[in-house]
């Protein structure tokens, strides 16, 4: 997998030539199941009204409707992307909304935030950040993130099921981007996407850069959905992983973080849809 398409100017271009149609694609493609993945993903954490929450790789601001009527408004959003016509499309939202809404145009990964959140989320973002990069982002957000705060982040993965890989690859290396075209959009960019999803996989790598970075990671996966979840910061970098799995209508998978220093942290929570 060439580096370069992890560039920030390489995904700032590409999505800023979506733009215009990743919105109804999205939603087609997904056979409407975006909306419910991302209902899912802000389900993962408690979110009050007064909370600052951060909405990383914002995209349009699909998350912040649903945050907003959550926060009221004496909260907060500072939603941010890389992307200039995705941030333009996300202020459109922002003027709508009782709650103060902030859209910031920047690369998450060279962003200084002066402030801390008591949620972070974001959606469908993780898939363009490198196995290197993941493991920046989860120590950027162990950082952002207030104690007792959580984060939520909602990923497409690829399926286990043999079988179910094949159509899979084929729709989203295929029919995706011929969608995409009948839509007036550009078939190459709609064809990265499926190339960055089947390079990310699932969220296992990024589970593990967040046990190294001192979070403590628990993982749901359902039949059309995956969470990583209660994931909670407890400032120890060296931080030793234990995995057991269990079912419960799902297959659970448990990392415990349970060595090193430990001082009064945020929980988190990952989940991505499949």
């Amino acid at each position: 997998m060439p580096d370069a398409i992890y560039e920030a100017g390489y995904v700032r271009g590409l999505f800023d030539e979506m733009a215009q149609t990743y919105g109804i694609v999205n939603l087609i493609t997904s056979f409407g199941f975006a909306a419910r993945w991302r209902s899912q993903c802000l389900r993962q954490v408690p979110i009050q009204s007064g909370m600052a929450v951060f909405d990383l790789m914002t995209g349009m601001g699909e998350l912040c409707p649903s945050l907003a009527r959550r926060l009221g408004a004496e909260g907060s959003i500072r939603a941010l992307d890389l992307s200039p016509e995705m941030c333009r499309r996300a202020r459109r939202h922002a003027e709508r909304f009782a709650v103060p809404m902030e859209v910031i145009e920047a690369d998450v990964l060279e962003s200084n935030f002066n402030e801390t959140a008591d949620v972070v989320v974001s959606s469908f973002g993780l898939k363009t950040f490198s196995p290197e990069q993941q493991a920046v982002l989860a120590k950027l957000l162990a950082r952002m993130l207030k104690p007792g705060g959580r984060f939520s982040f909602l990923e497409i993965s690829v399926p286990a099921n043999r079988l179910l890989r094949g159509f899979y690859s084929l729709y989203i290396g295929r029919i995706i981007p011929l969608l995409g075209w009948l839509l007036l959009g550009n078939p190459a960019n709609y064809r990265m996407l499926g190339v960055y999803t089947s390079a990310f996989g699932i969220c296992d790598h990024f589970r593990l850069e967040c046990a190294k970075a001192g979070l403590h990671v628990d993982s749901v996966s359902y039949c059309t959905s995956s969470a990583v979840r209660r994931a909670w910061w407890e400032g120890s970098i060296n931080a030793d992983c234990e995995s057991s799995w269990k079912r419960h209508d799902a297959t659970m998978a448990r990392c415990n973080a349970e060595s090193g220093t430990f001082v009064p942290g945020g929980d988190v929570a990952i989940s991505r849809g499949s």
